[in-house]
């Protein structure tokens, strides 16, 4: 008799191997306890029918914004992470650009303190560089690495010329994540384009060549110090070239839905709501970016998600704010992408779990095997059903996607071996835990 608090049967079940097979999978104190057929159990535990759903392993989302402490009426912990549950965001990193900013070791703890208050799902937190942090920056933990803003960042954490940023690559070994765009070509642009309020200009000031520029930057400064690099939400096609080229053992990418499946187009449909940075490219620059992910060349799919209130994206451009929402729509909008035979389900899943627990080292988390975390996702593959504003979790109450017709949305939704999510009911209950990183 298997010892577990917890069993789903009768699913399909995304195994390491990348095959799909009918098993049984018990959960037992937050730990997969045993993945197989006939697994006999007591008669106290909670039974899961998987009955025409597809198991996967819970989305680590690494890259979000969620506001908190500091600008909550946009977001905060707990909402965001309402958000996480309905669309199987099982844990998450997030950005320091809240207020305070996260740039010390005080700040980290604080936020560290909010999350275990008010996170539904697992969390961990990037530590923000600046001109003048670089004990923090190599002390401060537990932490998943530090965020430069190359670019489209503002105050201390505008960290945007070579002088400034070489010496935050020149010590430590801790992960370096940067958020790629060259600052003073995008002042120079601004001044080509002022007076100019068509939400699309904010593509053309941040060119291609604006993020071409800092990626070029920090893969230089990658190697010459061995340093580990990611570079965060690639957008152009000369980046995914350039990196075709020449990308270090050591050097990790990821990209965004919104980059995928949006282009500058999106503009005359949802006007400011398509604002984001780095801003929406071309069509080509999309197949290129498909192209590069399906080969291997980008490693990993993070949301950026960055909501804003309708109020402040309805300002009128340029005074509206770039970002928009994404952990509750990434898993369907992808999964659909494979139910239309641009990849497969395992390719998804690795992409938005398995290849992120591995480039964060993150530990026990991202495959359904025995010993691993219980974060896990039931979706159901056979059923469509529209992004509705109504059923959004998200605080800020809208979606890029929305009316979009997806399949893959998340029916059960577990974290750490407790059900906080299932068929639409959140159990705001469920905590999550701070993630660790070796």
């Amino acid at each position: 008799m298997t010892s577990a608090s917890l069993i789903i049967r009768n699913a399909q079940v995304l195994l390491p191997s990348g095959e799909m097979a009918s098993k049984e999978v018990a959960v037992s104190d937050g730990k997969i306890t045993a993945v197989g057929t006939g697994l006999s159990v007591s008669n106290n535990i909670k039974v899961i029918d998987g009955s025409g759903l597809t198991l996967l392993p819970g989305v680590i989302d690494p890259q979000v914004h969620f506001r908190d402490p500091g600008l909550e009426h946009k977001e905060d912990l707990f909402t965001a992470t309402c958000a996480c549950a309905r669309g199987g965001v099982t844990s998450f990193l997030e950005m320091p650009n809240t207020l305070p900013l996260t740039i010390t070791q005080e700040i980290l703890t604080d936020k560290l303190a909010i999350a275990a208050a008010k996170s539904l799902v697992n969390y961990g937190f990037f530590i923000g560089a600046t001109a003048d942090n670089l004990p923090d920056l190599r002390e401060a933990h537990p932490t998943c690495g530090i965020k430069i803003f190359m670019g489209s960042a503002h105050g201390p954490l505008s960290v945007d010329t070579e002088k400034t940023i070489e010496p935050i690559f020149a010590v430590g070994d801790r992960l370096i994540a940067v958020h790629a765009e060259d600052q003073a070509r995008i002042m120079e642009r601004r001044k080509l384009f002022a007076g100019q309020t068509d939400p699309a200009t904010h593509s053309k000031i941040q060119d291609n060549q604006t993020a071409l520029n800092a990626t070029k930057l920090a893969l230089k400064l990658s190697k010459k110090y061995q340093r580990r690099l990611h570079i965060l939400h690639l957008s152009t096609g000369e980046e995914a070239e350039l990196l075709r080229r020449d990308k270090p053992s050591w050097v990790t990418t990821e990209v965004t839905p919104q980059h995928l499946l949006l282009d500058v187009s999106a503009y005359e449909k949802i006007g400011t709501l398509a604002q984001m940075n780095p801003p929406l490219k071309s069509e080509r620059d999309r197949e290129i970016l498909w192209q590069a992910l399906l080969d291997g060349i980008i490693d990993f799919i993070a949301t950026d998600h960055a909501p804003h209130t309708l109020e402040e994206k309805g300002r009128g451009y340029p005074n509206t704010p770039s970002g928009m929402p994404g952990v509750e729509t990434s898993l369907p909008l992808m999964l659909t992408q494979a139910k239309e035979n641009r990849c497969t389900v395992a390719q998804v899943s690795n992409w938005m779990s398995t290849a992120v627990a591995q480039a964060y080292q993150i530990p026990n988390k991202g495959l359904i095997e025995p010993g691993y975390d219980a974060d896990l996702v039931l979706v159901d593959l056979s059923t469509y059903r529209p992004v509705l504003r109504e059923e959004l979790q998200t605080k800020c109450g809208w979606s890029p996607f929305e009316g979009w017709t997806l399949t893959g949305w998340p029916v059960v939704t577990i974290v750490g071996g407790q059900v906080v999510y299932d068929h639409g009911k959140i159990d705001t209950s469920v905590r999550g835990q701070a993630l660790r990183f070796e």
